[in-house]
């Protein structure tokens, strides 16, 4: 057979059956005196077993293990090993699905989606004020820590902003704080408003998420650096503030 007999009879293309020797799948055929390569019907059982390992998962390097004569494993084995496998990825695709469904059966998502139903159901009760950056901001943030926090943690951060603004004076007070917030964007750092921003916004910060006074100025961890510099410096140093204030109430 001619290379294109072959892979008409297998079904694969004649690239195909080249990639296969390059990969060391198939063996080369011999020539004959005018150069042409002359296909066996060994060539042709050896790229319909190929063909079948690949259909059911296997990736190239396992068909080549499970070809070569001094395979460590059998194939029985080697289709053990790959169908856990695919139990394991049918499990993630599952989950992913479920989570999906979830997002879409929740109406309609936070503009920072796809978050977990849990802090889009808190966003929803908390709108944010009508073109404000900073409460934009606050949010975005939320939705990177809920993404980078194990899942204990995330579960911890959502309990406890739900109790934090569980009633609408807190959230009037949210509002406030993101307020006066915005309004420092183009003011300087000794701005009077300054202090009044960062009362406000330390009434808003839960117990629970105060960090310790010595970290609050901490300014060379990556993440509070890019978090402030996210910031006009007015507004930076009232986030500071609060976080001062909140601190010295907690761990005084």
């Amino acid at each position: 057979m001619r290379i294109g007999e072959l892979a008409d009879a297998v079904g694969v293309t004649t690239r195909t059956v080249r990639h296969y020797h390059h990969q060391g799948l198939l063996p080369e055929p011999e020539r004959l005196a005018n150069g042409y390569r002359t296909y066996t019907l060994r060539h042709a059982v050896v790229l319909a077993r190929v063909r079948r390992l690949t259909e059911l998962g296997l990736g190239l390097a396992e068909v080549r293990d499970t070809l070569a004569d001094d395979a460590g494993k059998d194939l029985t084995e080697v289709l053990q090993e790959l169908d856990a496998d695919q139990a394991r990825q049918e499990a993630a695709i599952r989950e992913r699905r479920a989570r999906l469904r979830g997002l879409l059966d929740g109406g309609e998502l936070p503009a920072e989606g796809p978050v977990s139903p849990e802090l889009a159901a808190l966003f929803a009760a908390t709108p944010p004020l009508s073109g404000s950056p900073m409460a934009a901001l606050d949010r975005e943030v939320l939705a990177l820590l809920e993404t980078v926090a194990p899942p204990e943690e995330r579960e911890r951060m959502v309990n406890v902003l739900r109790g934090a603004l569980g009633s609408p004076e807190a959230v009037a007070r949210a509002h406030r704080a993101y307020a006066l917030l915005d309004e420092l964007a183009e003011a300087e750092p000794d701005d009077p408003q300054v202090a009044e921003a960062g009362r406000a916004l330390a009434d808003c910060v839960p117990a629970e998420m105060v960090p310790e006074e010595g970290d609050v100025l901490d300014t060379g961890h990556g993440f509070l650096r890019a978090l402030y510099a996210d910031f006009s410096p007015a507004q930076a140093r009232a986030v500071q503030e609060a976080l001062r204030i909140a601190s010295r109430g907690r761990w005084s």
